[in-house]
């Protein structure tokens, strides 16, 4: 039954409508999970040595121990923003003499074969040879191994518990954020004491086995939870929710795009996918700190202006490479209606340069790490409002792929076609390399006005732009709409 199960869906995989068209996707996936795997697979072979090198008088297994406690915690709060469930379409099984059983089995254990639990073999299982062959004993090193193996898979059905429970998520960051600070001004040795448990499963192997419990319970727990919902009426059932109705009374003084605006209002705070993308909001608001505090990229000034592009243009990249697809839900119903595709554009661009400067006003603390990057800032939000939008408007007008609003952003590629990858480079890269080569040829301060300058044309240009950007998207209304469709 299992082999049947794999058949079909590898049908389903290769009969769907989006195969053909997605395929280029599907390889640029593969090369990011190539690189992923080959990262590890170094820190996995190097790691006992950089390591050893950066804390010679400790014993390298101990303090990897040590980190473990914020390791698996992070690797929890990544797998929540990222990780679906695996799933396979069991309408058509539920009319069939198939066991439910067989079904929710199939489902856990195709689960355990999820990318987010492959990744990390490829850095505990060349670590533990690392181990072994630096004379570490064979057996401690292999419960060791084993318990990971174990907390890995507890983390994965752990993880299909918790996944839609905000609370949970919240508990998870004040774990991480408050071992970080307990563990960094030296309230209590978290780690170390954390670090003692796994250390004492290394000396005493048979331990290692306490791991099966821990999973055998986490698998048991989903198993009832998702064998109570193989039924047929709840698979074909609608979920109703009773929307929540804000007051959105004062985007009425924005005029003839109000009605617009609070639909996008309403789009961006009522569905899974447009909601969780506020966690991405505030990774792009904290992008500079990546950077910033570093003395290497200090003489960097080029790197100011992706950072700049980056968090003042977070909310302009993430939701305006998807202009028009947000709406194609209704997108036939929506061009049935008698307005000027105008207003349904400008309708964009005001909510796009809205949050162009609100991120901006956000990210004015960024002064701290001087005044130069305060106005690289400023000139990339101008960029961003008189250029990006623009471009990022105009690249709109190609897109072709239906949007599913109930499924979560992160590491969600639906809808997602040759446009999204190549916006980037207008976007991001032409800027930064226009302002590096200025900077590198002239001066900084010419450089920055320079980008600042094609932003303000770019802003006294904006009626002719948007009359051209109108007039492509009128020519491609019909494809949109028979694309829309279409389920990818």
């Amino acid at each position: 039954m299992i082999s049947h199960f794999l058949k079909l869906e590898w049908k389903q995989f290769t009969r769907s409508a989006s195969f053909g068209k997605s395929i280029g996707v599907k390889i640029l996936m593969g090369f990011f999970a190539l690189y992923f795997i080959l990262m590890f697979l170094g820190l996995g072979i190097g790691g006992f040595f950089m390591v050893k090198e950066q804390f010679p008088n400790q014993d390298p297994l101990v303090v990897v121990n040590s980190f473990l406690l914020f390791a698996i915690t992070g690797d929890l709060i990544f797998r929540y923003l990222m990780q679906n469930l695996p799933i396979m379409n069991i309408k058509p099984l539920l009319v069939l003499p198939v066991k439910k059983n067989t079904i929710v089995h199939y489902v856990l254990v195709k689960s355990s074969f999820s990318f987010f639990n492959i990744m990390s073999l490829f850095f505990y299982i060349p670590f533990s040879l690392v181990l072994i062959k630096e004379g570490y004993v064979t057996e401690g090193v292999l419960g060791w191994l084993l318990l990971m193996l174990l907390l890995i898979q507890s983390a994965n059905f752990l993880n299909f518990l918790i996944n839609k429970n905000n609370v949970a998520f919240g508990a998870l960051l004040v774990i991480l954020l408050g071992g970080f600070l307990v563990q960094r001004y030296e309230i209590f040795n978290i780690a170390g004491f954390i670090g003692q448990g796994f250390d004492f499963i290394y000396h005493n192997p048979i331990y290692s086995f306490l791991g099966f419990i821990l999973l055998a319970v986490l698998y048991q727990l989903n198993y009832k939870q998702l064998r109570n919902q193989v039924y047929l009426d709840q698979a074909v059932a609608t979920k109703v929710k009773e929307a929540n109705s804000s007051d959105l009374s004062w985007a009425d003084k924005l005029g003839d795009v109000a009605p617009f605006i609070k639909n996008d209002l309403r789009l961006i705070t009522r569905n899974k996918r447009t909601k969780s993308s506020f966690f991405i909001l505030i990774i792009g608001l904290l992008y500079g700190l990546f950077f910033y505090p570093q003395a290497a990229y200090k003489d960097m000034a080029f790197m100011y202006v992706l950072v700049g592009i980056f968090s003042t243009g977070t909310f302009l990249i993430n939701f305006g490479q998807f202009i028009p697809a947000w709406d194609s839900g209704y997108y036939n119903l929506l061009m049935s209606q008698n307005f000027k595709y105008e207003r349904y554009l400008k309708s964009k661009f005001t909510l796009m340069t809205a949050s162009i400067i609100i991120l901006f006003l956000l990210g004015i603390p960024y002064v701290y790490f001087g005044w130069k990057i305060l106005v690289v800032h400023f000139a990339a939000m101008i960029y961003n409002i008189g250029v990006n939008t623009h471009v990022i408007l105009y690249g709109g007008s190609f897109n072709r792929k239906k949007i599913n609003l109930d499924e979560k952003a992160a590491f969600n590629y639906q809808g997602t076609g040759a446009v999204q990858w190549l916006i980037g480079i207008p976007l991001m890269f032409v800027p930064m390399g226009l302002f590096g080569l200025i900077n590198w040829l002239v001066s900084f301060e010419v450089a920055v006005i320079v980008l600042a300058g094609l932003g303000f044309i770019g802003v006294a240009l904006h009626k002719k732009l948007m009359a051209a950007i109108t007039k492509k998207y009128v020519a491609s209304k019909y494809i949109m709409i028979h694309s829309f469709k279409q389920e990818n």
